[in-house]
């Protein structure tokens, strides 16, 4: 069986990590895919739960296919469409099917907006006409089939569209969306970026009406970017940003009622001020609407039913919390309109069953663990299927429960990270498996026993070739840090000898409920410390307080004061380190992104005692000029906390500096903006300290884009060997090309 096989070949991958490898990892291919893993692109389960579709992509022919496979056998059945077939279009990279799969939406043509939103040119396939038809000649945002298939509706530019594709007739049904000002159904900026969605429309059970928020950012302060390009001048890019105290857009909940073309403006029974609505879901009933409001502050979430019909609204669940609460996507209505739910009630993050009237019917999962995903449930045999840290908080598995909560049962044997799609009808789950030592690996799993059916698709290819590198393994341990038992990870050199002194560079994030330490495949980043071993580093990562997946308590425990407790396990954490034998305490550096380089401006300027080198990708360097939602969910507002900004703000410790720092940012960030750059340098230049910094213009929050990785890597690589490189080494070159001078 290939399955067997898989595990032969990775235990050969671990028992030869360090006798059979000669190869060096270098930058360039970790840039140009020699590492990249297969996988399976636009899984999708057929409704009748003994099929699934995949989407395909044949390099030669240049077509996309969307090809359907059988659960039980794994075979390819046939291909239910091919852009070879479709001479209209040259090929699609996405799709989706109406509720009913007898239409396909096809992406064609995507251009980004910001993180998650996008312009997109669609087409929808009718499989039993054979036809394609354009959605639009416009580029639109979020295409979104009626329950029954026979529409569409999609925004664009600020407002709401409904295609019929039997008649092919459009209607705009929304009229006052104007840019920067107006925005009908698609989140403004801030939702996007920290909500995690970009629909903010829903079409209700029956199809004859949609439910959609209205953003009116007229008073939200403007942001600008200038975009340099490749022109003479330079352009513009402006666009609504709250930062942390100011004003947001002022949102409303709306109605339209495609059977009267009547719009309408739905209210609850309680008067909000300055407030979020972070969700919005049509419930099992047609006329019943399930809206989720929250306080400003983020530590209030209500979650209402109105009843369009009647023109009522009930408050049916009200949570509160000390510090703050997270939004999920984790609501599900049951046929009875029950509902599950997920929350940090008890002090970790669990499953609870409510009535419909959001009377507590149980606590569905509990202990000192968190839920990390929730699946689905399936009716027939009352079971919830979901993701969590019970066996330990650094890796994750598949769980099925009975509704009741009894009769739990883990369906994942292998430990490391593990993700599960699931047949519709909950016959068999496909599961994702990886771990520190083994890639991706896709497996038909039985969803009741968990069992092996078969393997799917696995990376032997890359196993292989990785035996054939220089390469060490991870090692997972935990380390005592300020009254916690905190993860962490290490890579040595291959050829690490204990009797040698290495230094040591460390990398964390330190976000609030992130995770870094994780049993799972690498990362670009992996591969990246696997070259810095190989030049003779020591390479660690530590989990500190604030961090995610170990309780609420843990989690929340840097509440108003973001910067102060992250950066204290991370200084700790490292004069640890440096104790030990093999490590030189006098070559210890730090780097992080986004929050990682915030908290890694802050670690060299406060431990400068401890750290010699930093380096700050894309910092956070003030949290007055981040965004309202992440900002103020953790530090409230500047007005309410301003010692809590300012304290902990790496500007403000500029002067601390006395090692080594290197600053680097995109000049086209649209969410931490160059302008955190632009101070914190201000302030180094006016402290009169030296420091080394790069601009990439016009690039993003990641920083890629042709070249662009590749330069930045080596950037960084070569400032890790001018700062923390061996002393001792370097005398004897300077000696050596000195010596050659003089011949």
């Amino acid at each position: 069986m290939r399955f067997t096989r898989f595990l032969t070949i990775i235990g050969f991958l671990v028992t030869t990590l360090v006798t059979a490898q000669n190869k060096q990892i270098s930058l360039e291919e970790i840039w140009n895919g020699t590492f990249r893993t297969e996988g399976m692109q636009a899984l999708h389960s057929m409704n009748n739960g003994k099929q699934y579709s995949v989407l395909n992509y044949d390099r030669t022919a240049r077509t996309t296919s969307i090809d359907i496979y059988d659960y039980k056998t794994l075979k390819k059945v046939n291909t239910l469409l091919s852009s070879s077939d479709l001479p209209e279009i040259g090929a699609f990279f996405d799709y989706s099917f109406s509720k009913d799969e007898s239409k396909i939406l096809l992406t064609t043509k995507s251009e980004a907006v910001f993180r998650r939103s996008t312009l997109g040119e669609y087409y929808i396939y009718d499989r039993n006409s054979k036809k394609l038809i354009k959605l639009s000649d416009d580029l639109v945002q979020e295409p979104t089939f009626s329950p029954d298939g026979s529409k569409v509706a999609y925004g664009f530019q600020n407002n709401l569209y409904i295609k019929d594709l039997s008649s092919g007739a459009i209607k705009q049904f929304t009229f006052d969306g104007v840019k920067n000002s107006i925005i009908n159904g698609i989140t403004d900026w801030v939702y996007e970026e920290e909500f995690s969605f970009v629909r903010a429309f829903d079409w209700n059970a029956d199809g004859n009406k949609i439910a959609f928020i209205r953003f009116d950012e007229s008073n939200v302060p403007e942001f600008s970017m200038d975009v340099f390009g490749t022109g003479l001048y330079q352009t513009q890019q402006v666009f609504k940003y709250p930062k942390a105290g100011e004003t947001n857009s002022n949102v409303s909940l709306h109605l339209y009622d495609l059977d009267t073309d009547k719009l309408s403006q739905l209210t609850v029974d309680k008067a909000y001020n300055d407030f979020y609505i972070p969700r919005l879901e049509w419930t099992k009933e047609a006329n019943v609407l399930s809206v989720q409001f929250m306080n400003r502050h983020q530590n209030e979430l209500d979650l209402w039913m109105i009843d369009v019909a009647q023109n009522s609204s009930k408050l049916v669940l009200a949570e509160t919390d000390d510090a703050y609460i997270d939004v999920t996507f984790n609501l599900t209505f049951l046929k009875d309109n029950s509902f599950i739910w997920t929350s940090e009630k008890d002090g970790y993050n669990h499953i609870y069953h409510y009535s419909k009237d959001g009377q507590l019917i149980n606590q569905v999962t509990n202990g000192n663990w968190e839920v990390t995903n929730y699946y689905g449930f399936n009716e027939k045999t009352n079971t919830i299927f979901y993701q969590s840290v019970e066996n330990g908080s650094i890796n994750r598995d598949v769980y099925s429960v009975k509704l009741n909560g009894k009769s739990k049962k883990r369906l994942t044997k292998r430990d490391g990270t593990n993700r599960a799609s699931f047949s519709a009808d909950f016959t068999y789950f496909i599961n994702t498996h990886s771990s520190a030592t083994s890639p991706q690996e896709y497996t038909l799993n039985d969803a009741k026993s968990g069992k092996l059916v078969k393997s799917i698709k696995d990376n032997d290819k890359l196993a292989k070739k990785l035996t054939d590198y220089k390469t060490s393994k991870k090692e997972f341990s935990t380390i005592s840090v300020n009254g916690n038992e905190l993860n962490m990870w290490m890579i040595k050199p291959a050829d690490f000898d204990e009797n040698k002194t290495y230094p040591l560079f460390m990398y964390q994030y330190s976000g609030p409920g992130s995770q870094q330490v994780a049993n799972r495949w690498n990362g670009s980043n992996d591969y990246w410390y696997q070259h810095l071993a190989q030049q003779g580093y020591i390479v660690a990562c530590v989990d500190g307080r604030g961090t995610g997946l170990k309780g609420a308590a843990f989690k929340k425990v840097t509440q108003n004061e973001l910067g102060k407790y992250e950066v204290e396990d991370q200084i700790e954490a490292a004069k640890k380190l440096g104790a030990l034998p093999y490590v030189d305490a006098s070559r210890i550096g730090i780097w992080g992104w986004s929050y990682g380089g915030f908290m890694s401006s802050n670690a060299l300027f406060k431990g400068n005692d401890v750290f010699k080198m930093a380096i700050a990708v894309a910092p956070v360097t003030s949290w007055r000029f981040y965004d309202t939602i992440y900002t103020e969910r953790y530090m409230t507002t500047p007005q309410e906390n301003p010692s809590g900004y300012d304290e902990n703000s790496p500007i403000n410790h500029v002067d601390k500096l006395k090692g080594d720092f290197l600053l680097i940012h995109g000049s086209g960030d649209d969410n931490v903006h160059l302008q955190n750059t632009m101070r914190m340098v201000e302030a180094l230049v006016q402290a009169n300290k030296q420091f080394d910094w790069m601009i990439y213009p016009d690039k993003n929050h990641g920083i890629y884009g042709g070249n662009t990785r590749l330069h930045l890597y080596n950037k960084m690589t070569d400032f890790i060997h001018k700062t923390l490189g061996d002393k001792r080494e370097k005398s004897e070159e300077k000696e050596q090309i000195k010596s050659k001078i003089k011949g």
